[in-house]
């Protein structure tokens, strides 16, 4: 009897310290992200253009970084990892906000991409403001309400807001302190609430009021010609760095022709709506997603192209590396470049 429950308490002790073992090593969250090559996707999926031109023999390419939430078994599989980073999170970073934020600076990179290639094909169009949202937090100012990133901001003071300037104008005259009725949208509800104002900042040497939090503003690219609109899939893919890339494609369908001439097109770098190329993190780790898929040609922001040939150069690939600073480089590249075969 004695020699039975000995042999039950060290079973106990076996499978709690293998239950502690498994959440230290898979469960317990670490303050590392990991960084590796992501994938490269072709765009014609993604967007269309309503009576564009759907010809292309190629493809254009968006590249992406992969990025996890660390816990210790990784760390240490990605070791011996050859296109693998460690990183650390910002310690005052929420997941939420983050995700938030990537999916903004999506739908902003989507927005100048159509405005920018609209330019290039010589389409006239107008900018509609949609809505406001919540982005993230303040740093400074702890917010008196209760938010959620994502929230679309309805009204503000019994008034209507659909842009910057109307949330301005709501918040026109208050001071910290002040309570105003709040309706908010969230995951498709109506949240109504009383809010108290916080100082954000000064105007003119007066203290400014806010809500406390960081908002952005969706707003939708209108053609005059309806047969020239552009419609996004909805994709899981944050940040902004597929803007160039967008643009390629959504130019190739705005005009007769095919711009890809056959070559499978990869690259990366923000859009601005007058067509500069910005530069991207991680362009590395997109080398290596874009050498993977077999892409023959990577436009690359030119303040990131010594970091991009260099790790060409590490893995021996094949890619014509491009630098551009702005849209037109990359278009007057494919522009004369022989068709393929």
């Amino acid at each position: 009897m004695r020699k039975s429950r000995s042999a039950v308490i060290k079973a106990g002790l076996y499978f709690i310290s293998l239950a502690i073992l498994v959440y230290v090593v898979v469960y317990m969250p670490t303050p590392y992200m990991i960084h590796q090559p992501g994938s490269a996707d072709e765009i014609k999926p993604m967007v269309s253009v309503a009576g564009g031109d759907q010809e292309e023999k190629g493809a254009f390419m968006l590249t992406t970084v992969s990025v996890s939430y660390a816990n210790l078994a990784m760390l240490i599989t990605t070791q011996f990892k050859r296109h693998a980073e460690i990183i650390r999170k910002e310690p005052d970073r929420n997941d939420e906000e983050y995700e938030t934020q990537q999916r903004y600076y999506m739908s902003s990179s989507q927005s100048n991409s159509i405005m920018a290639a609209y330019k290039q094909a010589k389409i006239d169009y107008a900018v509609v403001p949609e809505y406001v949202f919540v982005v993230g937090f303040s740093k400074t100012v702890t917010p008196k309400g209760d938010f959620h990133p994502g929230d679309i901001i309805k009204k503000l003071n019994g008034e209507q807001i659909g842009n910057f300037e109307g949330l301005a104008a709501a918040l026109k005259g208050k001071t910290s302190g002040d309570k105003v009725p709040l309706e908010l949208e969230r995951g498709g509800k109506k949240i109504d609430q009383q809010v108290e104002l916080v100082k954000i900042g000064e105007e003119n040497g007066e203290p400014k009021a806010g809500l406390g939090v960081s908002v952005g503003e969706v707003r939708k690219v209108q053609p005059s010609d309806p047969d020239k609109e552009v419609h996004f899939e909805d994709t899981r893919i944050g940040g902004p760095s597929a803007g160039l890339m967008f643009t390629l494609e959504i130019y190739n369908q705005l005009t007769p022709g095919d711009l890809s001439k056959g070559y499978r097109v990869a690259g990366t770098g923000t859009m601005s709506e007058d067509g500069s190329v910005g530069p991207i993190g991680g362009v590395q780790f997109k080398i290596v997603a874009s050498e993977r898929q077999h892409a023959d040609i990577f436009f690359v922001p030119e303040d990131n192209y010594k970091e991009a040939k260099a790790k060409a150069d590490e893995i021996k690939s094949g890619m014509k590396l491009v630098p551009v600073k702005q849209v037109d480089d990359a278009l007057k590249y494919l522009e004369e470049l022989p068709a393929k075969g």
